[in-house]
């Protein structure tokens, strides 16, 4: 007891009032997870484990050691990008392509929305000698922009980015803040007229057939547009496959809800790994925070301006708020939109055009990642 008490007594002032910022910052995410129910089954695991690795021992008694349980969770999950492709499973098993595919024309929008991406990549790229980034971190961000933790993960463990703790918390938050984020970004670039514009929705029936060859043939055009995003794109179908075969609807109950669950809870505590004070507390971490909220803003306003230009040529008028959903927290995202448009008019009921744009959201910002590795490694790494 009294080496422990002397060891304590040790550790210099300031890194007891870095680890109390960091204890601090948990409890935020805990709070954010419980009393806001933002994400709660990933930041309530982020926040506790950004406590528990910035206890003061925490390396010493084996937490975030070489072969502690965290350590040894992140070797097994992240490091290979397992965790985040188990997890697309569960969100492919969730997703009901079929407003997008009664109106395949909406993946235009979802394309369109990731223009935050490569905006932000291109901002970050420029100064990142100014930040102390590199060109594989500019990379990483700039996928905080399509509001999608798991290829944030994906792209940032792929490139070994020391960020991954920061990108991570700035993804998951701003997928939380959409309902506050997005509105500000769509009014900054539209009128009231605009948002005011109706859209017939016609239900169109979807085969079954359609249905099952849809997740393979993504899959295919991505492994051939896009190698990189193959994996997240194959797993993000192949959960697809199971939901819509019709013969596997107790193995698909389990990815959405069981297998999602539980990944996404060892997602939070091993990303936590990353969170240790040291790596955590720099002046990076706010510009990754910033440079995150950007490329998110221009994201929502890439869709928005797409679906305005759209309008300049067709005679039937698109509402231009749905463009925003184009981005892959779903099904936020298509709530919000539903909730402005009703707002602006209550019989306006954009829902299951929004919906269609979000689901091809979710295809886009997993090729976009793919595109970012692909264009890095194309040009900056050779």
């Amino acid at each position: 007891m009294q080496a422990l008490v002397e060891h304590l007594l040790q550790i210099p002032a300031m890194d007891w009032a870095k680890m109390v910022i960091m204890w601090v910052i948990g409890g935020i995410l805990i709070f954010l997870a419980i009393k806001k129910d933002m994400e709660p089954t990933l930041l309530l695991p982020l926040g506790f484990g950004a406590i528990l690795v910035n206890l003061p021992l925490a390396a010493s008694t084996g937490v975030i050691s070489t072969e502690g349980p965290i350590t040894t969770l992140f070797n097994a999950g992240i490091a290979n990008e397992l965790f985040p492709l188990l997890l697309f499973i569960g969100i492919g098993a969730m997703i009901d392509f079929g407003p997008l595919l009664s109106n395949p024309k909406l993946f235009l929008f979802g394309a369109a929305a990731q223009f935050g991406i490569f905006f932000t990549f291109s901002i970050a790229a420029l100064i990142s000698p100014m930040l102390g980034f590199d060109i594989t971190d500019a990379a990483s961000v700039a996928i905080i922009g399509a509001a999608d933790g798991p290829t944030s993960i994906f792209v940032a463990q792929y490139f070994n980015s020391k960020y991954m703790g920061a990108i991570m918390v700035a993804a998951y938050s701003y997928m939380a803040l959409v309902p506050i984020i997005q509105p500000a970004a769509i009014k900054l670039v539209t009128t009231q007229k605009e948002r005011r514009i109706k859209m017939e929705y016609v239900q169109k029936d979807v085969s079954k057939t359609v249905r099952i060859l849809f997740p393979i043939i993504v899959t295919v055009i991505a492994g051939l547009v896009s190698p990189n995003s193959v994996a997240l794109v194959g797993f993000l179908m192949f959960g697809n496959l199971i939901r819509e075969c019709g013969v596997l609807d107790s193995l698909s109950e389990t990815a959405q809800k069981v297998l999602a669950n539980l990944v996404t809870i060892l997602l939070g505590l091993t990303i936590a790994a990353r969170m240790n004070y040291e790596a955590f507390l720099t002046w990076q971490t706010i510009m990754i925070l910033l440079l995150g909220l950007i490329a998110f803003i221009f994201d929502t306003i890439g869709g928005v301006l797409f679906a305005k230009l759209i309008n300049l040529f067709s005679k039937k008028k698109i509402n231009p708020m749905i463009g925003a959903a184009g981005i892959s927290a779903f099904p936020m995202s298509s709530r919000v939109i539903h909730k402005m448009g009703l707002k602006e008019d209550p019989q306006n009921f954009l829902l299951m055009h929004a919906a269609g744009v979000n689901v091809s959201g979710q295809i886009a910002s997993v090729i976009a990642g793919g595109l970012i590795i692909s264009l890095v490694e194309g040009i900056f790494l050779v």
